[in-house]
């Protein structure tokens, strides 16, 4: 089966264009209350997925930051310990199992890369559901 039926499109998903700063990423990621958002270059490609940890190691890590500070971070400038992989819009079902065992959502990208919106671990898991 092909993920498109899945997809939750670009339009209804909460992502960051990879230009925030970290103080917009944080303030958008609590009112939604996300754990993790993906991250999208001025081309609009799929640029990685930022979390709360990115968030946590980049405060740890950096002697004397606040709250206020985090306004003058970029977010491409936050090193992502984790690395969620893309799937193609042509993917099957199947090829986002073994991905959504470490990712809340797998960002599916079109020909050029393109960011055009997620599949949620939600789907993929209910889809397996109907057919045990």
């Amino acid at each position: 089966m092909n993920i498109a039926f899945f997809l939750i499109p670009k339009s209804e998903v909460v992502y960051m264009p990879i230009k925030s700063t970290m103080r917009q990423a944080l303030e958008r990621m609590e009112y939604h209350r996300y754990t993790a958002v993906p991250l999208i270059d001025e081309a609009g490609k799929y640029a990685g997925t930022i979390t709360e940890g990115d968030f946590l190691w980049k405060m740890k890590n950096t002697p004397g930051l606040t709250f206020a500070d985090t306004e003058k971070i970029n977010i491409k400038d936050i090193p992502q310990r984790m690395t969620n992989n893309p799937v193609h819009i042509n993917a099957q079902i199947q090829d986002l199992f073994s991905l959504a065992i470490n990712q809340n959502f797998v960002p599916v990208v079109d020909d050029a890369g393109v960011f055009i919106g997620i599949v949620r671990r939600r789907e993929i898991l209910g889809h397996y559901a109907k057919l045990l």
